[in-house]
C-alpha cells in the first residue's frame, strides 16, 4: 500500500445519468474556436486556421447545477455553451474514421472563462490558462453512455441566461465534427479512459452576472440549469 506524505487529492469525477456510478475525469481538454460564426465574432478565419487545443485541470470540472461559484480576479466572466465527449478507451494517432468507438458519451458542459484576464495575456503574448482553468470553470453534466444518445452530429445547442436566448447553434455548424476532434487531439497526447473533451461552442458568448440563472443544452443529449454564485469579497 502506497503512503502519501500529504492527504491524496480526491479524484475527480462526473455523475452518470440514472446511476450510481461516476465517470472518473483525467484530463480535460477543450477545443478553441470551433464553430465559424463564434471564431468571427473572437477576430479569427475559419477558413483558414487549423484546430487549437487548450486544457482545464480535471478538479475544475464541477457538477452543472446548484450555484456555481463566481470566480476571483474577473470582472467578464463569459459562458460558452459545449457538447461534451467523454473518452473510454485509450488510443493514440486514432483516424477519424475509427475516432468514435473511443467514446463512451456524451454530456453538455459551459466552458467558463474569465475573459478580461484572456485579454490581457493575448495582449501580452502570455499564456491564458488563468482565464480557462481556475476553480469551476467546467461545469458539466451527467455524462450518457453512447447507447442512449448515439453519436450526436446534428441537434441545436444552446444557452439562455435568465430567459434570454443568449447561444444558438446546430452541432452540424462544427468546424471539425467530434471524430475530427478526437482525431487531432491523439495526434499529440495519448487518449486515455476518462479524458473529456469539449467540443467548442456557438456565437453569442457573452458576461455572467452573480444571480443569473443558466439553462442550456443540447438537444437529444441533455439540458443543464445552474445559478451563478455571489462575487467573492
Amino acid at each position: 500500500m502506497t503512503t502519501y506524505v500529504v492527504p491524496q487529492p480526491e479524484q475527480p469525477s462526473v455523475e452518470v445519468a440514472g446511476s450510481s456510478s461516476r465517470f472518473p475525469v483525467r484530463r480535460v481538454f477543450c477545443v478553441g474556436r470551433n464553430y465559424a460564426d463564434h471564431a468571427r465574432e473572437m477576430g479569427a478565419d475559419p477558413d483558414r486556421e487549423p484546430p487549437f487545443f487548450f486544457t482545464k485541470p480535471a478538479d475544475a470540472v464541477v457538477a452543472a447545477r446548484g450555484v456555481v461559484p463566481y470566480p476571483p480576479l474577473t470582472s467578464d466572466l463569459h459562458h460558452e455553451i459545449e457538447l461534451v465527449v467523454a473518452i473510454g478507451k485509450g488510443g493514440q494517432s486514432i483516424s477519424p474514421d475509427k475516432a468514435l468507438d473511443y467514446v463512451w458519451g456524451y454530456g453538455v458542459g459551459v466552458d467558463l472563462t474569465r475573459r478580461d484576464l484572456q485579454a490581457v495575456a493575448k495582449k501580452q503574448s502570455r499564456p491564458w490558462d488563468w482565464a480557462k482553468g481556475f476553480d469551476a470553470s467546467g461545469p458539466v453534466t451527467p455524462l450518457l453512455p453512447v447507447e442512449k444518445t448515439g453519436h450526436p452530429g446534428t441537434g441545436r445547442i444552446w444557452l439562455s441566461v435568465n430567459g434570454e436566448v443568449r447561444q444558438q447553434g446546430d452541432l452540424t455548424e462544427m468546424i471539425w465534427p467530434v471524430a475530427d476532434v478526437i482525431s487531432y487531439v491523439s495526434q499529440s497526447v495519448a487518449l486515455k479512459p476518462g479524458d473529456l473533451i469539449f467540443t467548442g461552442t456557438p456565437a453569442g458568448v457573452g458576461a455572467l452576472h452573480p444571480g443569473d440563472k443558466v439553462t442550456g443544452g443540447v438537444d437529444g443529449v441533455t439540458e443543464l440549469a445552474f445559478e451563478v454564485g455571489a462575487a467573492p469579497r
